[in-house]
């Protein structure tokens, strides 16, 4: 009995034994059978990285006015249309002035009338014959004269429609033979040189923006083309409702190809780093408080924690955690475990198999 106890006992450990070989067989083969992941990879390239706060806004005319009637009148001519450049003071319309020219002559045959009369009784008054008190009442309705003939010249000139300002002309509101009364509106005129745009940015790129900093601006209307624009002025208040600040950028356009009402994308460039190690965003592995790549050593993935700075164009920087000599995963390395065997399918370097 105990011999045959004992002879079990060894079978048992027997059988034992062989299947513990045979699962070690077993994973070995899985092991070797699993085969490589395909990635893309590329090497860090070096260059120059910007920081840059990017927000949209209207593009407006930074000077714009109203052209009103000063005095009552007929339309008689139209010396501009909408689409004319006119410069300050150009004449831009007529009014008929006939009324006020005759107010004007009249006022004019009066002054002429109280100067003379006013020379003869100077000299009345230097020889005795006039008295103090009269002279002065001749030199106060002189001066009352002068003053309304002054203000006789001036209406009629208002007959005259001028631009207040350097512009284009942006609408017009009158047709000949029109009558206008004081305060009617009777053309607008903009002011295309400079324009400005007006962004507001949250309070804490506050430190960030200063006046004199260049801007590009991509206007969608113009088929993509930038524009290079520049901050003039920055709001020293805050605004406690939005908490965001404005800032004014002017721009120049010689050619006028802006127009007041397009829409620009605003992108003011606020801080440089030259030179820098970069690799394409897409190679970055975020995890829950890190940041990281995969990168191909003896033919297996090699995770490395990398510290990243400023991104643009799809490339970012990497301030710590790799060298220029790493080949990074740059397609393949999501789901990818450390240590994983992998196959570099189109690598930029002459990379691991």
């Amino acid at each position: 009995m105990e011999l045959h106890r004992i002879g079990a006992a060894a079978f048992a450990c027997l059988l034992l034994l062989t299947a513990c070989q045979q699962n070690n067989e077993e994973e070995q083969s899985d092991e070797e059978e699993t085969p490589p992941i395909p990635v893309e990879t590329s090497t860090p390239i070096r260059g120059d990285v910007v920081a840059v706060y990017s927000g949209t806004a209207p593009i407006e005319a930074y000077a714009e006015a109203d052209v009103v009637a000063k005095v009552e009148g007929e339309i008689r001519e139209i010396l501009a249309e909408e689409g004319n450049v006119v410069t300050e003071g150009q004449i831009i319309a007529r009014l008929d002035g006939d009324r006020l020219r005759l107010e004007l002559n009249e006022s004019r045959a009066r002054l002429s009338k109280m100067q003379r009369d006013f020379e003869r009784n100077k000299d009345l008054r230097g020889k005795g014959l006039l008295s103090e008190g009269d002279f002065e009442k001749l030199q106060f309705d002189l001066e009352a004269l002068q003053a309304s003939y002054n203000l006789a010249s001036l209406e009629l000139d208002y007959t005259q429609i001028r631009a207040p300002i350097d512009g284009i002309i942006s609408e017009r509101y009158i047709k000949i033979g029109n009558t206008v009364r004081v305060g009617d509106p009777l053309y607008r005129v903009t002011g295309l040189d400079p324009l400005v745009a007006y962004l507001h940015v949250p309070e804490r790129e506050y430190r960030r923006i200063h006046a004199g900093q260049p801007v590009a601006i991509d206007i969608d209307a113009l088929a993509g083309q930038r524009v290079i624009a520049t901050v003039t002025r920055i709001s020293p208040v805050v605004d406690p409702a939005t908490g965001t600040f404005k800032i004014t950028i002017e721009i120049r356009d010689a050619e006028r190809r802006i127009k007041p009402g397009m829409f620009g994308r605003m992108s003011i460039v606020y801080d440089r780093h030259e030179n820098v190690l970069q690799v394409p965003r897409s190679a970055i592995v975020n995890d829950i408080g890190s940041e990281s790549v995969f990168v191909v050593e003896d033919g297996k993935a090699v995770r490395k924690v990398v510290t990243t700075g400023y991104g643009e164009n799809g490339m970012i920087e990497i301030v710590e955690g790799l060298e220029d000599t790493d080949n990074v995963i740059t397609v393949g390395q999501i789901g990818l475990k450390p240590d994983a065997r992998v196959t570099v399918i189109n690598a930029a370097s002459d990379g691991d198999d």
